[in-house]
C-alpha cells in the first residue's frame, strides 16, 4: 500500500468513526474517559517501558536535554495523564449546547445549537503527554482524532492510544475504535498527504515550534489553526505599584521560562524607569535571567553590577523560551502599545498599573489573544481558565482564539422547525 493510500484509508476510518461518534450520549463519552483513566494508570509500567524506548533512541541520536524532558514520562506525569482524563469527563459536554434561539415573524423556529467539528488532525512534538490530552478533549467534543506526535515519542504516543482505544471498547461496546488514531509512519510525507484530504479531514491544529506551525501551514489544503510563537510582554505602568510589578514580571518570566505564556519582552514606562529598573533587574537577574537591553536600559544599570547586552533589532521579536529577557524603555503607555503590536506575536500582555483608565485603554488596542491587567502572563492556559485540558493556544483571529478547550472544538449547526411552513 502507498503512503497516499494509506493516509487515506486511515482518514476515511476516522471520518466513519466521526459519525458513529455523534450517536454516543454524555454518560457514553464519560463513562470511556473514566475507563481509559483507570487503564492508564494500571497500565504504567506498560507506558514506561515504550517510553524507555524512545528515550534510549532520543539519547543515542543526540537530543536535546529540555527535549528529552519534554519526551520522558515518569509516574507523576503519567498519573498527570489520568487526571487530566477525569477532568475532561467531569466538564460540561458542549455538544447540543443550545447557543441562540429566535423565533421568525412567519413561525419559523430557529436554534443554533452546537456540534462536532469531525475530523481533527493534531501535530505535535516531544511530549507524548499531549496524545491523551489532545485525544480526550476530541473525543469529548464529538470528534475523531488523528494524532501525528514526532518521531522521537512514537512508541510512547502509540502504546497511549492503544490502551486508550482498547479501555473505551471494553467499557462501551459502541466505542468506534478509529475514532483515535496514530499515523503510524515517522514518513514526513504522511503529513501533506494527509492534509491534502479535504473530503476526509476538517481541521489540524499544529502544537509545536515555529518551523513546524509555519510548515504545516504552508502545506496544508485543510484549514489550520496555528499557535505560532509567543512573544509575550509585560508593562509596567508610570502608575504601577512597583513591589506588584516586580512580583508579576518575575513570575511571569522565571516561574516557567520554557513555555510559550512567559514573559519574554518587559516594557518599563520612562516616567519610572529610574526608579524601577534597577529594582526589577536586580530580582530577575538574581534568578538567572539573562538581559539584553536597549540604550537607555543599559545607561540606567550602568555602575549596577548587573550585566545587560546590548539589544539587537531582531531581539524584540525573539522567543527565547529561555532564562534571557529583552528589556526596553517606552513612552508611556502608548509607546507599549505601539511596540507590543509591532513585536508580538498575538499570544498573551501584561499591564502592571493602579491607573484604569491605561489599563482599559490597554487592553482595547493591544491586539493579542490575552492581555491581563495586574496579572502573570503565566496565567494563559487552558486549567487556569477552568477549561481543564487544553488542545493549545491558538494565535488566529478566526474561529478559536487563546486557549482552546472543548466549546473551541466545536461548531455549530442550525435547526429550524416548522409546521409545514412555504416561502413565499
Amino acid at each position: 500500500m502507498s503512503l497516499t493510500e494509506e493516509m487515506t484509508a486511515l482518514a476515511k476510518r476516522a471520518r466513519l468513526a466521526s459519525r458513529r461518534l455523534a450517536s454516543l450520549s454524555t454518560a457514553d463519552k464519560n463513562d470511556s474517559l473514566m475507563a481509559m483513566a483507570e487503564a492508564i494508570e494500571a497500565n504504567t509500567q506498560r507506558i514506561r517501558e515504550e517510553n524507555a524506548k524512545d528515550m534510549a533512541a532520543g539519547a543515542e541520536s543526540g537530543l536535546a536535554k529540555p527535549m528529552l524532558d519534554r519526551l520522558l514520562l515518569d509516574g507523576p506525569r503519567i498519573e498527570g495523564m489520568a487526571t487530566g482524563l477525569r477532568e475532561v469527563a467531569a466538564l460540561a459536554d458542549p455538544v447540543g449546547r443550545v447557543i441562540e434561539e429566535r423565533t421568525r415573524p412567519n413561525g419559523l423556529k430557529l436554534s443554533k445549537v452546537a456540534a462536532p467539528i469531525g475530523v481533527i488532525v493534531i501535530i505535535y512534538e516531544s511530549r507524548p503527554n499531549v496524545t491523551a490530552d489532545a485525544a480526550s478533549l476530541c473525543f469529548k467534543s464529538g470528534n475523531a482524532t488523528i494524532l501525528r506526535g514526532g518521531k522521537e515519542a512514537l512508541h510512547s504516543n502509540q502504546a497511549i492510544a492503544k490502551i486508550m482505544v482498547e479501555s473505551a471498547a471494553k467499557a462501551l461496546p459502541a466505542f468506534p475504535a478509529d475514532a483515535i488514531q496514530v499515523v503510524p509512519t515517522t514518513d514526513r510525507a504522511a503529513i501533506p498527504e494527509l492534509l491534502s484530504l479535504t473530503n476526509e479531514v476538517d481541521l489540524c491544529i499544529p502544537r509545536g515550534g515555529e518551523s513546524l506551525i509555519r510548515a504545516v501551514a504552508e502545506c496544508s489544503r485543510v484549514p489550520v489553526i496555528k499557535h505560532y510563537k509567543g512573544v509575550c510582554h509585560v508593562y509596567v505602568d508610570s502608575a504601577a505599584e512597583l513591589a506588584m510589578a516586580e512580583e508579576v514580571a518575575f513570575n511571569s518570566k522565571v516561574h516557567r521560562p520554557g513555555v510559550c505564556n512567559a514573559a519574554e519582552t518587559l516594557l518599563v514606562d520612562r516616567a519610572i524607569a529610574a526608579e524601577a529598573m534597577p529594582r526589577l533587574a536586580k530580582r530577575l537577574a538574581g534568578a538567572g535571567v539573562a538581559l539584553r537591553g536597549d540604550e537607555p536600559t543599559r545607561s540606567l544599570l550602568n555602575g549596577s553590577g548587573i550585566d545587560v547586552t546590548p539589544a539587537t533589532e531582531t531581539d524584540w521579536d525573539e522567543e527565547y523560551l529561555d532564562l534571557v529577557l529583552s528589556v526596553k524603555v517606552v513612552d508611556g503607555v502608548g509607546g507599549a502599545i505601539e511596540h507590543i503590536n509591532t513585536h508580538g506575536s498575538g499570544h498573551t500582555e501584561a499591564i502592571v498599573t493602579g491607573d484604569a483608565a491605561a489599563a482599559k485603554r490597554f487592553q482595547v488596542e493591544v491586539d493579542s489573544s490575552t492581555i491581563f491587567w495586574n496579572a502573570s502572563t503565566r496565567f494563559t492556559d487552558g486549567g487556569q481558565f477552568g477549561m481543564g485540558a487544553e488542545i493549545g493556544i491558538s494565535t488566529d483571529k478566526i474561529g478559536a482564539r487563546g486557549p482552546m478547550g472543548l466549546e473551541e472544538l466545536t461548531s455549530y449547526k442550525w435547526l429550524g422547525v416548522a409546521d409545514g411552513l412555504v416561502r413565499q
